[in-house]
């Protein structure tokens, strides 16, 4: 499965349904890439709890941001 084929993807804030590494294994298992910084080649933002300058940064750029509500669906398909 590669949803997620050729998609950068950024996790900020804290998430509660996944830790950090079970999200990054997530995004690497249906072949995307975790990345630690927002950039105009980010596919996706996943917002947890208090996100910070990353999901600002998103929006300024018009990036798609989920919520770990909408990342688990994705994955949970």
């Amino acid at each position: 499965d590669t949803r997620f084929a050729g998609k950068i993807f950024v996790l900020t804030g804290a998430l509660s349904k996944f830790t950090r590494e079970e999200a990054t294994e997530k995004i690497e298992l249906f072949g995307g890439k975790a990345s630690g910084s927002v950039s105009r080649k980010t596919s996706f933002v996943v917002v947890g709890e208090n996100p910070g300058s990353k999901a600002t940064k998103a929006k300024e750029l018009g990036i798609t941001i989920w919520t770990e509500e909408d990342f688990k669906e994705k994955v949970n398909k």
